[in-house]
């Protein structure tokens, strides 16, 4: 939006020609996200309270999570508006890649939404019936899958890229909409499953989102694709903007959700997180590179798919409790080392993905 009246104004004023470098607007997108979540976040987590929109707690987690009954829970939707209001802001509005994940974003959050208003706010202690959650993810998540592979101008944008190994690339053809459906909606569940610390899911959020960013940009420029041995996709680059808008809002959520969390993000955030670095790794085509990078992600999911599986098979638990965080609080760790644990383990495990840029 203020792209075109920069690109208006730079016929009369040299400066505003610095509004062309993504670098730049990036920069805004991480500045504007951060400002909105300062100033929107305590007039929301009042409301939230005033409502009585808290969270409940499970009667068989860790007791040290009774305290936190009643804190205000729907918090996500203050990281979707610094999101979108801020890429809505410092964008190139013309870019498909920026509609296709801001609206792919918001789509899941409206799923988040439904269910944390059905179970918070008319006390229906199911909330929205998981085969209703599933259909809604799929939909949504096989309509931009689609849409991509039907759009795509270029072979790089629908094949199937290996890190480490330049060489190793396969045109996926019609594989390729399965494959961005299942990394969409897996990383969307991912990181809902995630969301259960103060502070656990959205840090992580936070440093996959900026590398992703760092992904799409090498991935823009002509002369650094061909140098790191990625492919070339000319319009990834504007995603940078939208990745700065995503670690600036997760940053200015952070504020408040950090260890003794003021407020809860919810399924609203949580799914529309996951299902946005889902569509990123996507559009870049680095599939692989978000396993690796999301690593506690995953270990998250996996641990809740081996305890479902052990118990229905020997009637036995792997884990004290799954996911795999409440299992080393049972075990005696403080909230906070866990959190800053997983933290620790995702700064490793991004740096690794990071450096796939360059080992090929």
């Amino acid at each position: 939006m203020l792209l075109k009246l920069a690109q208006f104004l730079e016929g009369y004023f040299d400066v505003f020609r610095v509004f062309h470098y993504l670098t730049f607007r990036a920069i805004l997108g991480v500045l504007t996200a951060l400002v909105i979540s300062f100033i929107v976040g305590p007039a929301m987590i009042r409301q939230l309270s005033k409502y009585k929109i808290g969270q409940s707690v499970r009667s068989d987690g860790p007791q040290t999570h009774f305290s936190k009954a009643g804190t205000p829970t729907m918090g996500g939707a203050l990281i979707l508006v610094s999101i979108a209001a801020s890429t809505l802001l410092w964008a190139d509005l013309s870019n498909r890649y920026i509609w296709v994940v801001l609206l792919v974003t918001l789509a899941f959050g409206v799923i988040g939404f439904i269910d944390d208003y059905k179970k918070l706010v008319l006390r229906n202690s199911k909330g929205l019936a998981a085969r209703h959650k599933y259909l809604g993810q799929s939909v949504f998540g096989l309509a931009a899958a689609l849409f991509l592979y039907g759009t795509a101008t270029a072979p790089a944008e629908t094949q199937f890229i290996v890190p480490f190994f330049k060489q190793l690339v396969w045109d996926l053809g019609w594989a390729y909409p399965v494959l961005a459906y299942f990394v969409i909606v897996g990383a969307s569940n991912a990181v809902n499953l995630t969301d259960g610390l103060d502070g656990l899911a959205i840090m992580p959020t936070v440093l996959v989102g900026g590398a992703l960013g760092i992904f799409a940009y090498a991935s823009g420029n002509a002369v650094f694709a061909d140098y790191l041995g990625i492919p070339h996709l000319p319009k990834a680059g504007e995603l940078v903007v939208f990745c700065g808008a995503l670690v600036g809002a997760g940053l200015g959520f952070l504020w408040f959700n950090a260890y003794p969390a003021m407020v809860f993000m919810g399924d609203v955030g949580a799914l529309a997180l996951g299902a946005a670095l889902g569509v990123l790794a996507v559009l870049v085509r680095q599939e692989i590179v978000l396993m690796i990078m999301g690593g506690v992600f995953v270990v998250e999911t996996l641990s809740v798919m081996l305890q479902v599986l052990s118990f229905k098979l020997t009637g036995r638990r792997i884990f004290r409790m799954a996911p795999i965080h409440h299992h080393f609080e049972l075990k005696g760790w403080p909230e906070p080392r866990v959190i800053v644990r997983f933290w620790i383990i995702t700064v490793i495990l991004v740096l690794f993905g990071l450096a796939t840029l360059k080992l090929r």
